[in-house]
């Protein structure tokens, strides 16, 4: 019994990035196919098949979705029985959380029987949580590689070149002397383009922001050899990755809000303004200059090849490589057969056929030989890695995060929650209103800030105390080991009132935060509306998407950005996203309001 399924897209990228959740399955109908693959029939029988749920990191799902697709086509058995492969994209970050803390279907979406993360590093944290946990070890002796692809630091093609790009062996060492420049780009005859900012991702959840905190742990050692523990607690060290850290303009669940936004940039002729590097993987270097930032095989040809493509710097002291580790989880819903189903998958997914997707799409092979993508491309190096970095151990690993913790840039945040009437509309099958939701998941994603990080908040609705009042301040933006719980008391205590001031709330909270901006912190404002514009006396979008993008393109280091979340099915999230994209941050989907908590804690991971 065999079947022909290809994946379905269900998920939306929201204005800068907001990739929330994205579900590719491999089954259900269309009939887009890898290419190469043989044709099918489609709509053939699947009840009675052995059933294989793959979890895959976000960079190579709809990908892996597309082969999965192929190899079904093959007619695949196991003792006798036909196999069936769903493939689920998640974060890696995040399925190392949600396995950690016990897979939640209702949270976290099917429950995987493979798990395939960009890389190893997730593998060895998975491990140490478990065990810090007194849990059963998930992971089996053996976790091969299906792909790989090495962490780099993406810059437009003329700021390498200022550098020394592509003749000169270039670092984090070199980042770190710009940075510590206070003339920046000016030292190297370019005060044009101000001074250096680096684009890196939070490495709680993103495998490039976990390699690229690993490879400046590793350069301010000025050694390739395994970090200890003894490295991590060096102030010499520590002085290195914090002022690496002060570079970064802000952080975030993925780098498609740098990618994006660096597209929109280079659409209008600034792309040099925006940022000077981003650490990502060498795949995304080849989406971005193809003009497809979010690698996604459906949307290539869909925007032209930037004017200013982004080099590949490979990091001298060395770089990690994202290995996409096939994990069959040693798990009790695991069994016998499903082992089986893997194990073939695996062997289809190391074959010559589907290693010539992966390598045609910007990977390189499972043991690391480069395509043709990479080999004729003029912005990549082929043998450009130097010195291949070795995950820490688990217990290192661990630590890399706790300090990370401790050496970040630290935020300045203003949350602006909406307390229209229609916050108060309930939630089926919740047990609660949207408001009663979101104040839950603002509570529980605070945690995700340092103590050192200043966060205000403000509560917004027309007539407030008399008909000109459209927002109240609970809360003055100051350091939350001070009011963590004056925070939490005044949240709680939101209640839902009357209309949605949308674009004047914002303006008023930009006008406050833009008095005041700290270029060693990442100043931001994250507003959570459930509806649309409803104040008649300011309608103006564009003056205030004008008023956005003239901060945010001139001076990054200083910018101001405004984070979004479209609250419920009755937000304006087209609205949203143009008030995002303009002041260079990100717009996230939560029309599904069941979804808030997760979105809370991807925008909070911005900071």
């Amino acid at each position: 019994m065999a079947k022909s399924k290809a994946p379905i897209v269900t998920a939306v990228v929201v204005g800068v990035v907001a990739v929330v959740a994205v579900k590719l399955i491999v089954g259900g109908g269309g009939s887009e196919k890898t290419p190469g693959a043989t044709p099918s029939d489609a709509g053939r029988d699947t009840s009675g098949c052995v059933s294989l749920t793959v979890a895959a990191s976000s960079e190579k799902a709809a990908l892996l979705g597309r082969i999965a697709s192929a190899y079904e086509d093959t007619d695949p058995e196991v003792g006798g029985t036909c196999v069936a492969v769903e493939v689920t994209s998640v974060a890696s970050g995040g399925g190392e959380q949600a396995l950690a803390r016990g897979w939640d279907e209702e949270l976290d979406g099917p429950r995987p029987d493979v798990w395939t993360p960009a890389a190893s590093t997730w593998v060895g944290l998975l491990q140490q949580d478990l065990a810090a946990k007194d849990k059963p070890d998930l992971v089996p002796d053996e976790t091969p590689s299906i792909a790989s692809t090495p962490l780099v630091l993406a810059m437009p093609r003329p700021m390498a070149q200022a550098l020394g790009w592509p003749a000169k062996s270039l670092g984090w060492s070199d980042v770190l002397s710009l940075v510590e420049d206070q003339r920046g780009w000016a030292a190297l005859g370019h005060p044009e383009w101000g001074r250096f900012t680096l684009g890196k991702t939070n490495p709680n959840l993103s495998t490039s922001g976990l390699a690229a905190t690993i490879g400046s742990f590793v350069a301010a050692t000025g050694k390739s050899s395994d970090l200890t523990d003894r490295d991590l607690e060096d102030p010499r060290v520590r002085r290195f990755v914090q002022t690496v850290e002060r570079s970064v303009v802000h952080y975030g669940d993925t780098t498609l809000t740098y990618l994006s936004n660096l597209q929109r940039a280079d659409d209008r002729g600034a792309s040099l303004g925006y940022v000077s590097a981003v650490a990502v993987e060498e795949k995304s270097v080849l989406d971005y200059n193809n003009g497809n930032p979010t690698g996604d095989p459906a949307t290539l040809g869909d925007h032209e090849k930037p004017a200013v493509p982004l080099a590949a710097i490979y990091p001298k002291e060395g770089t990690l490589f994202s290995d996409s580790p096939w994990v069959t989880l040693d798990a009790p819903w695991v069994d016998e057969d499903k082992r089986a189903a893997s194990a073939d998958l695996l062997s289809y997914l190391r074959s010559a056929k589907a290693q010539k997707v992966f390598t045609d799409a910007g990977f390189r092979t499972y043991d690391g030989k480069p395509g043709k993508p990479i080999t004729t491309s003029e912005d990549l190096i082929a043998d450009g890695v130097k010195v291949t970095l070795s995950p820490p151990a688990p217990a290192v690993l661990s630590q890399v995060r706790s300090a990370w913790t401790q050496l970040r840039k630290p935020a300045r945040v203003l949350m602006l929650l909406d307390v229209s009437g229609s916050m108060g509309e309930p939630v089926p099958d919740a047990g609660a209103s949207k408001l009663e939701l979101a104040k839950r998941a603002a509570i529980r994603a605070m945690t995700q800030f340092a103590p050192t990080d200043e966060v205000g908040l403000w509560a917004f609705t027309t007539d407030l105390d008399g008909e000109e009042q459209i927002y109240r301040e609970l809360e003055p933006v100051l350091p939350i080991s001070r009011q963590r719980d004056d925070l939490r008391r005044s949240i709680r205590s939101l209640t839902p009132l009357n209309g949605t001031p949308l674009y004047a709330a914002i303006r008023a909270a930009v006008g406050t935060m833009g008095t005041s901006l700290d270029a060693d912190k990442i100043n931001a404002v994250v507003v959570l509306t459930d509806g649309r514009n409803e104040y008649p006396a300011d309608t103006d979008l564009a003056g205030l998407v004008r008023q956005l993008g003239g901060g945010s393109s001139e001076s990054p280091d200083t910018s101001l950005r405004v984070f979004t979340i479209a609250y419920g099915e009755g937000a304006d999230l087209e609205t949203l996203r143009q008030i995002s994209a303009a002041s260079n941050a990100a717009a996230y989907d939560a029309t599904r309001p069941e979804s808030i908590d997760k979105v809370f804690t991807a925008v909070l991971s911005n900071f």
